[in-house]
């Protein structure tokens, strides 16, 4: 049995964006939505995070579930990060968030200032995301 995940809010939408919230998760878990990756590369496509921050939102993300990390038995020690099943479940969360953030940005006349969205879309995660908005 999993031991429960400390200081995780009881409320579904609450406990969801203490999971996913933070400057950084989503744009790590975007690398990640494309395939495992090493923390060096991870460094390199997320370049404006510390390192430091960097281990300590994949151990948050490991803990919550979102992400797994394989060590590999060699010298030097090679360690891989990847989405779990779990983690690629919110690649059409993070794209309904993405273009939410551009309507608000669009009703507010701030587009000129907004960054594209790093997501790389896939068809699977458009179906996902369809069903999740015709089921509400």
């Amino acid at each position: 049995m999993k031991k429960p995940v400390k200081h995780l809010p009881m409320l579904p939408a609450e406990r969801a964006l203490k999971v996913i919230s933070g400057r950084w998760k989503a744009i790590i878990l975007y690398q990640l939505f494309e395939g495992a990756k090493r923390l060096s590369e991870l460094n390199r496509l997320v370049p404006h995070i510390s390192q430091k921050v960097l281990i300590q939102q994949l151990r948050e993300m490991e803990e919550h579930g979102l992400v797994h990390r394989e060590i590999y038995p060699q010298v030097p020690p090679r360690v891989d990060y990847s989405a779990t099943p779990l983690g690629m479940s919110l690649e059409p969360i993070l794209l309904t968030l993405c273009e939410w953030g551009r309507h608000h940005a669009s009703e507010l006349d701030e587009l000129d200032r907004l960054a594209d969205c790093p997501i790389v879309v896939s068809d699977s995660a458009l179906e996902k995301r369809d069903e999740m908005t015709s089921s509400v």
